[in-house]
């Protein structure tokens, strides 16, 4: 590389799951994290802003870090050194995606660092940050933007992710209802099965696949289409207060799931707005736009 290069990466925060598609559905949404990465001689410097500061690690730990480092592996190339400074409004822990929007950052920027054309590796970017996190889902929606569908290949191609982006029906008005609390993704795994009745995975299936459809084409099905027996059910015990939140908005109608691992709570109500008596002290109700545009780079 001749000089040096600086970049801007905005990526949005995302929901996953969306009621019965765990590890496969996921909804871009608007509320970003910004990472501001340069090139140097030498060493690594990072600067943290907003959620995380002052918790996440400053040094090669760093997640952003972790996933450039990955993606400069995967292309081939490496600066000698950078300068990196992290802007987040994601909430960590919270079940809104600020690992796999980390993840995303740094392979993204790394491939604008090296002067790729972002567009034209997005495969590969895909990889690198869905191989972070172990499932697509999250990075997918924050990389590509909308509602996506990923995917684990299997076979040979064991380790390989594949997600396919679908335009989000512009009648959807999200509301996330962010808790107080944070949640650990695999302290939430640890609950599920390694198998569920026939019947629920059935049920499962239809309703993954009728989500699809209410999520891009008729808003009108959502309620039974974020209907889920496969992994809500037996996390309640790790996030009461949020399974409770579900039930009562269920309960007067309003499509509603745990976002990804929880414990925020994603409401779809028709109007956009979540009645006050629904509401618990200990979550903030948040509208939230759905994000189309997915990672956005700027460079410099």
């Amino acid at each position: 590389m001749n000089g040096h290069r600086e970049v801007r990466v905005r990526v949005p925060a995302s929901s996953a799951n969306l009621g019965p598609g765990f590890d496969t559905l996921a909804l871009a949404l608007a509320r970003y994290d910004e990472v501001e990465v340069s090139t140097a001689d030498d060493g690594l410097v990072v600067e943290v802003t907003g959620e995380g500061a002052g918790s996440v690690p400053l040094d090669e730990e760093h997640l952003v870090v972790r996933a450039m480092r990955a993606a400069f592996k995967e292309f081939g190339s490496s600066p000698p050194g950078l300068r990196l400074r992290c802007h987040n409004d994601v909430p960590h822990g919270r079940g809104l995606g600020s690992s796999a929007a980390a993840a995303v950052a740094g392979a993204v920027a790394a491939a604008a660092l090296l002067g790729r054309d972002v567009q034209a590796e997005r495969e590969l970017l895909l990889q690198v940050a869905s191989a972070m996190e172990g499932h697509a889902d999250n990075a997918a929606a924050s990389l590509l933007g909308g509602f996506v569908v990923a995917w684990k290949y299997d076979g040979n191609n064991e380790d390989a992710y594949g997600a396919a982006r679908l335009e989000p029906h512009v009648e959807l008005r999200p509301v996330a209802l962010i808790a107080t609390e944070e949640s650990s993704t695999a302290t939430t795994r640890r609950l599920l099965p390694e198998q569920v009745p026939l019947a629920d995975a059935v049920f499962t299936a239809s309703r993954t696949a009728l989500a699809v459809c209410a999520f891009t084409s008729q808003p009108e099905l959502l309620f039974a289409a974020t209907e889920d027996r496969l992994h809500q059910p037996y996390r309640r015990p790790a996030y009461p207060a949020s399974a409770s939140l579900v039930d009562r908005l269920r309960e007067r109608g309003i499509p509603a799931v745990i976002s990804g691992a929880g414990p925020t709570v994603l409401a779809l109500p028709t109007d956009g707005e979540v009645p006050d008596d629904l509401l618990d002290p200990s979550f903030t109700a948040t509208p939230l736009a759905v994000d189309r545009e997915g990672a956005v780079v700027h460079t410099g």
